[in-house]
């Protein structure tokens, strides 16, 4: 087997390296591009038929461009026209406890000092900015109670492994010079340094967003726009997104909740085209818990008994997901296709038992409670993955 490990760089090409599975491999996505001879390496295993290909961040480029792509309608449906949503991995040797490796990442429960930076940032969610050095802008999620600080970690490394596009999010500790003891509710600076454990901080996936006005985003149903004979994902990749958002219960499914990038450096005009269109999942911080109405943290957030209980799938004839709506979302009960399941199946069966354990873990499952949701181990955790992984393997949505 052949690990391919692409660098995106700031140039017009990019590097390839190929490396055996045993050195870490800190994969993040997959895109064709050139090989450069003067950067190539070669590393094998005897392991016929898996090409894994991985994007890691260079030196210097870790992270996310600012600004965005201003597409005309016109020219943003055309991207998604040929947007892809899943590359290969290799599944079984992905290291969930660590997480997608990169230059900029952190290890799990790490101690990570920065400057509160007062930014005014969307959504309800207890969080803040602060920064590393002079510009290394970090997005800090936080509290004990808050279940996104658990959520997110899960919810993205499992995308991760499996092959889907998510952003990289750490379990760490902040030490934030400036902040109040609430940065969310009280923004003005102080002269503190205050001790935020537990937290999560998040790392944007490279790659520019594509949109018609600031977090447009993508609705679910644009999903079924892509065009395989176009270059876009088959159904089969599609479906299986959909799926496995149902399996984690993604009730805060809104358009700005997913975003629609362009990787590599052809950013063109309105009317211009990318090269590279991806659409992914980019907030995943209500996973975990069960869909609801009003995407309510207690109950969508890292809850071990609403999870555990709501079934994969509803009563309807096929295969139709179970996930309930919610009042901005654009995801709701969707039909299933045969290959979408398998496909997904495929996957999730070569995740390890230990592999999963490190999942819940290093997410810190075990410590999310409050006072209407009750605390449950990461074996409980692991046996109800299993449960519901089940669902989807002996499920069949043949006609």
């Amino acid at each position: 087997m052949l690990i391919v490990d692409i660098r995106i760089g700031t140039t017009a090409s990019s590097i390839v390296r190929l490396r055996s599975p045993t050195g870490r491999l800190g994969q993040l996505l997959a895109f064709p591009s050139r090989v450069s001879p003067n950067y190539v390496s070669l590393a094998a295993s005897l392991v016929a038929g898996i090409l894994v290909v991985g994007i890691e961040l260079p030196a210097g480029a870790q992270t996310q461009r600012t600004g965005s792509i201003k597409m005309s309608r016109k020219a943003r449906l055309a991207a998604i026209r040929r947007a892809h949503v899943w590359a290969p991995t290799h599944v079984a040797s992905m290291d969930l406890k660590a997480g997608p490796a990169a230059p900029d990442a952190f290890a799990p429960n790490e101690l990570v000092h920065c400057q509160y930076r007062d930014k005014p940032m969307s959504g309800a969610t207890p969080k803040f900015t602060c920064v590393i050095g002079q510009d290394d802008e970090l997005k800090i999620k936080y509290g004990a109670e808050n279940g996104e600080v658990y959520a997110e970690v899960a919810a993205t490394r499992l995308l991760w492994a499996l092959g889907f596009a998510a952003d990289r999010v750490y379990p760490v500790r902040v030490a934030c010079k400036g902040c109040s003891a609430d940065p969310h509710a009280n923004k003005r600076e102080t002269k503190d340094e205050v001790l935020f454990d537990p937290a999560a901080v998040e790392r944007k996936l490279k790659g520019t967003p594509i949109e018609i006005s600031t977090d447009s985003g993508w609705v679910w149903p644009e999903l079924d726009e892509v065009q395989e004979a176009a270059g876009g994902a088959p159904l089969a990749h599609r479906d299986a997104l959909k799926l496995l958002a149902v399996f984690i219960q993604h009730t805060d499914n809104k358009a700005a909740q997913q975003r629609l990038i362009c990787v590599g450096d052809d950013e063109g005009d309105e009317d211009g085209e990318c090269e590279k269109p991806w659409m992914m999942v980019q907030d995943l911080g209500l996973t975990f818990g069960r869909a609801n109405l009003f995407n309510r943290n207690a109950a969508g957030s890292v809850n071990f008994e609403h999870w555990s209980q709501v079934p994969v799938w509803t009563n309807s004839p096929g295969c139709v997901g179970n996930l309930a709506p919610s009042q901005s979302g654009s995801l709701e009960n969707p039909l299933i296709s045969e290959a979408g399941r398998k496909f997904l199946a495929d996957l999730l069966v070569q995740l390890s038992d230990r592999q999963l354990s490190d999942l819940f873990e290093a997410a810190r499952f075990s410590q999310r409670k409050s006072a209407s949701v009750r605390a449950a181990t990461s074996d409980q955790w692991l046996e109800a993955f299993k449960k519901k992984r089940d669902q989807i393997v002996n499920r069949s949505c043949s006609a």
